[in-house]
């Protein structure tokens, strides 16, 4: 790929300016369960602001085609959303914020910094689906992949992913396009929206049960032209690195490879990661800096290298921004490298070899179903 333009970042100050309300990890505060010091919300600006951080006090940022972008249109987010979930959306937002949904809390100007987030992950996409970047990965906040289009869900406050995808076929630069999430939450909100859609694959590596406690199982393959465009792979709790890469070589890199799309999108949760508190999956920096690299070999054979990778979830402060630095190191080939502190003591806890195989045993099974299925 000579002449390959810069790896773009997109990310806006008043991203990091997202409030929601009072929750202690997933327990509803009140009776028995006090309010936490720091407000209590997982889904906390820190994680975010601190990859940026890091990212500066390492010079990787200077590496970077560093963007912010307007917010998403009306006629952008109608795509996806209706619009009396908008005006009801808007109008709580204006009055000082609430809830609308299951677990998403936003404050006043919530509806705003939503659209926001919603416009750099559809900004990245256009830029790289139309050649102006190689390659991006935008920062967003809130998230977006657990929304449905009239139901807030999981801190998900509108659809980021399908929003962009909508806007660049709209604009003409993309007809099929692939989109993994390995958040460690089902992407039940970007399956919805396209379970139906043979242009659309979506790919959902996730704790099984986690959350949501209903969506996210093996059978469920899409509908209608959608049929066989929908692939859920659904983890057991400790499952580790190694079972994470040959998850990937055995089902996601054989499915996008059927698929061959014009852009791959990664819906990039950090909360696989083993010291995330709303996961139990024992993934380590290394694993989402391998995960990166096998995504853009398959995007370099399928798709002239053209990969988006949008944030989503993960919720340690500490661990995050190494996870994050490591993926987008990978994705914009810089030297420069943070070294994860923990290295040595997450590899010291990964499973040992009897499990490793009984997860192994999985992945084949999910791959042969998989394999034999419609689509």
């Amino acid at each position: 790929m000579a002449n390959t333009p810069k790896t773009g970042f997109f990310f806006d100050e008043k991203c990091f300016w997202h409030s929601g309300g009072n929750y202690a990890l997933t327990l509803p505060v009140g009776d028995l369960v006090q309010p936490l010091a720091a407000g209590g919300l997982p889904e906390s600006p820190e994680t975010k602001r601190r990859l940026k951080n890091l990212m500066d006090v390492t010079g990787l940022t200077s590496e970077l085609d560093l963007r912010s972008a307007p917010a998403a249109t009306d006629v952008m987010l109608n795509r996806v959303h209706p619009t009396d979930f908008l005006a009801k959306f808007k109008a709580v937002s204006d009055a000082g914020g609430g809830e609308i949904g299951l677990r998403t809390p936003f404050g006043k100007g919530g509806y705003e910094i939503a659209a926001l987030s919603a416009g750099l992950a559809t900004n990245a996409v256009c830029a790289v689906a139309s050649g102006d970047l190689q390659n991006a990965y935008a920062l967003s906040r809130p998230p977006g992949h657990h929304c449905l289009p009239d139901w807030p869900n999981g801190f998900c406050l509108l659809a980021n992913i399908a929003i962009a995808i909508e806007e660049a076929q709209a604009q003409g630069l993309a007809k099929k396009v692939a989109v993994l999430d390995w958040d460690v939450h089902h992407g039940n909100g970007t399956e919805a929206i396209y379970y139906d859609h043979d242009d659309v694959l979506t790919i959902s590596l996730h704790q099984e049960h986690n959350y949501p406690l209903d969506t996210g199982e093996v059978a469920d393959r899409g509908t209608g032209d959608g049929l066989g465009h929908n692939i859920n792979i659904p983890l057991p709790p400790g499952a580790g690195h190694n079972t994470y890469l040959r998850a990937m070589e055995r089902i996601v890199l054989p499915a996008l490879h059927s698929f061959q799309p014009d852009i791959i999108i990664v819906a990039c949760g950090f909360d696989a990661a083993a010291f995330d508190p709303l996961s139990r999956m024992l993934a380590t920096a290394d694993t989402f800096r391998q995960m990166t690299k096998q995504i853009m070999t398959a995007a370099d054979v399928l798709c002239d290298g053209k990969l988006v990778l949008v944030h989503e979830g993960g919720y340690s402060e500490a661990y995050v921004p190494f996870c994050g630095h490591a993926v987008i190191e990978e994705l914009s080939g810089s030297d420069i490298v943070a070294p994860d502190p923990m290295a040595a003591a997450l590899a010291a806890r990964q499973p040992n070899a009897r499990v490793e195989a009984f997860f192994a045993t999985l992945i084949d099974e999910m791959a042969e179903t998989f394999a034999s299925a419609p689509g």
